[in-house]
Parts: structure tokens; sequence; C-alpha cells
């Protein structure tokens, strides 16, 4: 896989492509990343170097220092001109989408699902293959290569790789803890072990936390809680603008709040978590009850953290949405009509992991590492 060097896991290595490439080391100046944000932001129609220092609030001699710098990276090019109300036309620029890709991956219990997107987040690129996250770590590590190697096919530029999978984990380390179902993995050091196969930088983060990531980056605002409910349950956390990790990364282990003293054995080792009775429902096919039982954790979120709106997704979901909306928005309104509050609104999210996962690598580079 193409790189300019694997620095062990940092999301700040080098890209190269054949003309020339990308000295991402160059592009860590916060300033630059506010126009590089801007730039990414205004798409096809570009923007002008007034514009950025009006925005950032640069001065217009730093903005074009910056913007000749993002030009002769080929990050940027001009996209014409445009009117200006005095003096001669300005010059408009706009963002490169293919200067630089990145590779997401979602690593879920039974599937592997991988996209190659631009710098603009537009995937171009997608490969699915079975996965078995217990045949241990030789055999995921080796399906892992050969995904990302084939989607990337030797070519054009790529800044880094990210991955999202079930926690807990480390998202700073990118060790993995104990994952639910999957003990064998505690303490393994993915991040490190998956740069030094792939030749390449390498994040790695909580399927949940990628998502939320990447809703957030896509322009999901304010404060907001993803319900993530496939092969397990949990949440992604966004407050305030941000993703809320925690202290030790491991925030949004939603799907092991008990909610029943006696109920079913969960697979974390507690009795009745919204795992798993969310998921016996799910098996026996009472997908009202599976949402009765999200809203009820959800709810818990509402009154916790008083989050603006829930998102919803996850292969459960996304195969049958409206059950689930409907289910958990009617929870939600029971709570605001007791507590006398207005409803807080429920839809399913539009994002996938997986692109969320490719944000892990590309938000940092526009200033957004955490939304």
């Amino acid at each position: 896989m193409k790189s300019g060097g694997p620095e062990s896991g940092a999301v700040t290595g080098v890209g190269s492509a054949a003309g020339g490439g990308v000295n991402l080391l160059a592009l860590r100046s916060h300033n630059s990343a506010l126009v590089l944000d801007l730039l990414r932001t205004a798409g096809a129609d570009g923007i002008s170097r007034l514009e950025l220092a009006e925005r950032t609030g640069l001065t217009p001699q730093a903005v074009s220092k910056i913007t000749a710098r993002l030009r002769d990276d080929g990050l940027v090019t001009e996209a014409g001109r445009r009117a200006s109300t005095g003096g001669k036309p300005a010059t408009v620029l706009r963002l490169v989408p293919e200067a630089g890709h990145a590779v997401g991956l979602h690593l879920d219990r039974d599937e592997l699902r991988a996209v190659l997107v631009d710098l603009t987040g537009a995937v171009v690129g997608e490969r699915r293959a079975s996965l078995d996250l217990g045949a241990g770590a030789e055999a995921v590590l080796g399906a892992v290569a050969r995904e990302a190697e084939a989607l990337v096919g030797g070519g054009g530029s790529v800044l880094g790789v990210g991955v999202a999978l079930p926690g807990p984990l480390d998202h700073t380390s990118g060790v993995l803890h104990r994952v639910t179902g999957f003990p064998e993995w505690d303490g393994f050091p993915l991040r490190d072990a998956l740069a030094r196969r792939l030749g390449v930088a390498v994040a790695v983060d909580k399927d949940t936390n990628a998502a939320a990531l990447g809703l957030a980056v896509g322009g999901e605002r304010g404060s907001f809680a993803y319900l993530h409910l496939g092969t397990g349950l949990g949440a992604g956390l966004v407050i305030g603008g941000a993703v809320h990790r925690g202290a030790r990364t491991g925030a949004g282990e939603f799907g092991h709040q008990v909610v029943q003293l006696d109920g079913p054995l969960c697979g974390c080792g507690n009795r009745g978590c919204v795992e798993a009775l969310c998921l016996a429902a799910v098996a026996r096919g009472d997908l009202a009850e599976a949402a009765r039982v999200l809203g009820t954790g959800a709810g818990n979120l509402v009154a916790l953290l008083d989050i603006d709106f829930v998102l919803l997704g996850g292969r459960t979901v996304t195969t049958a949405p409206e059950p689930f909306v409907r289910g958990v928005r009617a929870v939600l309104d029971e709570r605001a009509r007791r507590v006398g509050e207005p409803p807080v609104p429920v839809r399913a999210a539009a994002g996938e992991v997986a692109e969320g996962a490719a944000q892990l690598v590309l938000a940092p580079l526009f200033g957004r590492a955490d939304a």
C-alpha cells in the first residue's frame, strides 16, 4: 500500500503519489487546516482568497502564503474567476479531491467492509468480505491487509487507514480491550500491528465513535447520540460538536447499561443489559420490543446528557428503520410528556461506519479531529 512512511499509528505520515506527493507534516498548521476545511466545504464552486481571509480572521498575506503552499502540494487549484465589487475579478480556489485518499475499514464480528474515499469523503471504491473476529489476530490481520491492498490497487495517494470495530478499546494507543464475546483480543496492539503490516499510518477507534465522527463531519450539528444496533449495541456521543470518548476513551458502552436486574445473561457478564435484551428481541423477530428496549436506553441517555437528538444506525436498523425510529420515538415522546420537556427528535442516520473510519484519517487534516 502506497504511503510515504509508516509512523506507527500517528495519522501524520506522508502520503506519496506518482506525481510528487503530499507532505502531511506540512499540513499540521492550525491555519492551514482552517483554510483546507473552508475549501472542502465550498465544494466545486470554490472560494476566493478574500473570503478565506474574512472567514478565518487571517490576513490576506497569510492566506496567500498558505494557499500557495497548498497549490504547490497539489491539494488546491484554481476554479475560475468571480466578479468582485471593485477592482479586478477575484480568483476562486477549490480543493482537489483526488489529491489524497484514505481507507476506512469496519471490522464487524462477522463481516469486513472497506471503502476508499477522496479528500471530500466521497466513496470512490468499496469492498466487502466475510470475517470471523474470533479467528485470531493473524487471520484477521491477513484479511484486512488483503482487502485494503485490493481496494487501493497500488495507485493514488493513500494518507492512512482508519479502522473501526467493536469496543471497548483505547483510541489513543490503538490497543484493544476485552471486546465483548472475544476476550482473546484483550491487550492486542491493533493499530501498531496493522501499521507494520500495511506500511501506512493507522488510526483505530470504536465503530460507534467512527460513525459519530463521520456524521459530525458530514454536517450533523449540536449534541447527539448515535446508537448502533448490529451484531452488538453501542453508542457514539457527540457533545457540543465534538466526539466524546472519555478520559480513558471508554465512553459509549451504551449496550451494557443494566435495565433488568434479573434479566438474561449478557456477553459482558452482567444480566439484563440493553444489548442482551435488544438482540434477544431481534432474534425472535419482535422488532417492536427491540425498539422499546432501545428507546428505554436512549431515554437514560437523554436524561443524563440532555442531548439534542438521537440517530439510529447499524445493519439491524438499516434493514428495517421505520419500526426502530417509530418505537424509540414513542418512548422518548412519552418521557418528554412526563417531565414536561420538548420531545427529542429521533431519525435514522445517514452515514455508515466505514466512511466514519476514513474520517479518522481525514478529519485531522481539516482541523476536525473531534469534529
